[in-house]
């Protein structure tokens, strides 16, 4: 031992006062007092007090002369003597008695030294870990512990989950030694004197203490899932239209607080881990599927389904109803049968498609210069999924398979009474533009027709943008020319701003209220100098107001080269437009690219700025109700030449 406690192995040393005293305490209750020192024949009462032969002197008592002893002797003699109990048992009683007494004074003697001789020193027979401490000092045994249980936390741990082995380090999965409660655990020289004495011949193992960071735990716990073996579930599929059971495979996954109580309790060792598992859960009883499979499966597919509609019918043939039929657990350990709508629907509708009636909205008849409203058509289409709710019922019944087709009534977004009220009578206002031709032709044609019948309600904004949605080529529109930083240029959807200028001009004579719009920054010569409008899909818009109290009725009309735009109403106003003098005039410069498809040559144009003043006046008075003047800038056209 490397280590002394100040009262364990001071004074009288190890082996003078406290080993000698205690062998002979021990050798004198071990030998028997002759008869005659005892005073009777074994039969009677003693007749002499009994005398010690020879003493034992405790170290540090003062001796007994003979003297006095002699004394005590007489002392006794002289006091009565007790009378015979005349039981021959007293004295082997008083004997036992004595005998306890000695074994106990020594038994006590050396739990006293043993626990002296012991104490700064791990208690007899610990192990920790695998590795002996015990009986060293504190600090040898703490040395010891940390150079074999330390590095172990970076040592690869082999951990094994059914058939499968794989590796882990402790301390990525956030294990290290906790010293301060393994020493806890270790614990201090232990006071029971029967716990001492068994120490001499047992061995204590005392657990390591673990610091656990639980996220990094957790981390690799999760990352051991992927091990996992999930249960099959038992279902039903189709094979060619003909419905087979496929019975459920149990499975297994990690038990997860008791690997991790695994991991806690024994990574420490940097032996083979058998990390516990449990049964996956099992959501669909194997009796379920022979089930379903007699009462559901083999029924549906039995025969024809058929809806029958206003005119037509349409029939799920078995090999069809084999696509539209599923199975998935019912949450009770069952099988419940789920259809697909969706392939349903498209195997039923073209079969009873002329069943149904298109609902139409109120439009206008434009024919001989006057509007007259078209009346709407209510629709009836069918409902689907309320048709198809019957499904389920009819699969498992073995005749008359047949279900009628849920229609509903759709109403139009305008309704004939609706469009009478809008007061849509007359040509409010028109305007006409040409001079195209080819692809610029084609897209001012797609968009036409996409704004040809609409109609601005009272208080409404028409957004071009809006309106039409993207231009691209998915829609209809091609690349055609356009003006880009004063150059000429293409791209897809050119040639709209002509439709916008002329959209614009007939919502400018028809008296509607500007909300919005851009002109060219570069004069072209076709259009009206300061009444023009450019737009670019999601960036640049036109917008007018419907400031009438009618509503507004958009109709367009286009050839080969020109395309014109009415707007119907109810007309209350006229309108002028006055254009001004252009003025500020500036010249244009000379741009010189490369030859190639991206130079496009140009003579360019002079700049100028211009103003334009709309007068409205009240159509049956012809008294002036509003003047509005706008000044337009236009940069000059520069001369583009590809050399």
């Amino acid at each position: 031992m490397t280590s002394e406690s100040s009262t364990g192995r001071g004074g009288h040393g190890r082996h003078e006062g406290g080993e000698v005293g205690l062998r002979q305490l021990l050798e004198s209750t071990r030998s028997p007092l002759p008869d005659s020192a005892a005073g009777w024949d074994g039969d009677s009462a003693p007749t002499q007090p009994l005398r010690a032969t020879a003493r034992v002197q405790p170290p540090g008592r003062p001796q007994v002369s003979e003297a006095a002893t002699e004394r005590w002797s007489r002392h006794q003699e002289s006091q009565p003597q007790p009378k015979a109990s005349g039981s021959p048992k007293a004295p082997l009683v008083k004997k036992i008695g004595i005998g306890i007494g000695a074994f106990v004074a020594v038994a006590g003697s050396v739990y006293v030294a043993d626990l002296l001789l012991s104490a700064g020193e791990v208690p007899r027979g610990v192990e920790v870990a695998g590795v002996s401490v015990g009986g060293l000092d504190t600090d040898t045994a703490d040395t010891r512990l940390r150079a074999v249980l330390g590095p172990r936390s970076g040592h690869e741990l082999p951990v094994q989950i059914a058939d499968m082995q794989t590796k882990l380090l402790p301390s990525t999965a956030g294990l290290e030694v906790d010293w301060a409660t393994t020493w806890e655990r270790i614990g201090s020289q232990p006071m029971n004197p029967i716990t001492r004495l068994t120490s001499l011949f047992t061995t204590r193992a005392v657990p390591i203490a673990s610091v656990v960071d639980n996220s990094a735990l957790d981390r690799q716990l999760a990352g051991l899932r992927v091990h996992d073996r999930p249960t099959v579930e038992g279902t039903i599929r189709f094979e060619g239209g003909r419905p087979v059971a496929v019975p459920p495979v149990p499975g297994r996954v990690l038990d997860g607080p008791a690997a991790r109580a695994a991991l806690i309790d024994n990574w420490i060792y940097g032996t083979l881990i058998d990390l516990p598992e449990t049964a996956a859960p099992m959501t669909v009883r194997p009796e379920a599927v022979d089930r379903a499979l007699r009462e559901v499966a083999e029924p549906a597919v039995r025969a024809p389904i058929t809806f029958a509609g206003k005119g037509a019918a349409g029939k799920l043939e078995p090999e069809q109803i084999a696509t539209i039929v599923s199975f998935a657990p019912d949450g009770n350990g069952g099988l419940t049968a789920t259809f697909d709508q969706e392939v349903a629907t498209s195997l039923l509708a073209p079969q009873l498609a002329t069943s149904e009636v298109e609902a139409k909205d109120a439009t206008f008849s434009l024919a001989g210069g006057a509007a007259k409203v078209v009346p709407a058509i209510v629709g009836d289409k069918i409902n689907w999924p309320k048709t198809l709710e019957q499904l389920p019922n009819l699969i498992v019944m073995p005749q008359e398979r047949t279900a009628r087709a849920v229609y509903d009534k759709v109403e139009p977004k305008l309704t004939t009474e609706a469009a009478q009220g809008l007061g849509v009578t007359d040509v409010m206002g028109q305007f006409t533009t040409n001079g195209f031709s080819g692809p610029s032709g084609v897209n001012i044609r797609v968009v036409a027709r996409k704004v040809n019948g609409a109609i601005v309600k009272p208080g409404e904004t028409f957004s071009l943008n809006d309106f039409t949605g993207p231009r691209g080529t998915a829609e209809g529109y091609v690349e055609s020319g356009i003006i880009d930083h004063g150059r000429p240029s293409t791209a897809v959807g050119g040639g709209i701003s002509q439709f916008a200028t002329t959209l614009y001009n007939a919502s400018y004579f028809a008296g509607l209220e500007d909300a919005g719009h851009t002109e060219h920054s570069y004069y072209i010569s076709r259009y009206p100098a300061a009444r023009e409008a450019t737009v670019f899909d999601g960036a640049i818009d036109l917008r007018f107001r419907n400031n009438t109290p009618n509503g507004v009725y958009i109709e367009t009309l286009t050839t080969d080269s020109d395309v014109t735009v009415r707007l119907w109403g109810t007309k209350t106003v006229d309108v002028e437009s006055i254009t001004g003098e252009r003025t500020k005039p500036t010249e244009p410069q000379t741009v010189t690219l490369p030859k190639g498809k991206d130079c496009i040559a140009s003579e360019g144009g002079p700049g100028f700025t211009v103003s334009d003043t709309r007068v409205i006046t009240d159509h049956k008075s012809g008294r002036e109700v509003s003047r509005a003047t706008r000044n337009v800038k236009y940069d000059p056209i520069p001369i583009v030449k590809c050399e």
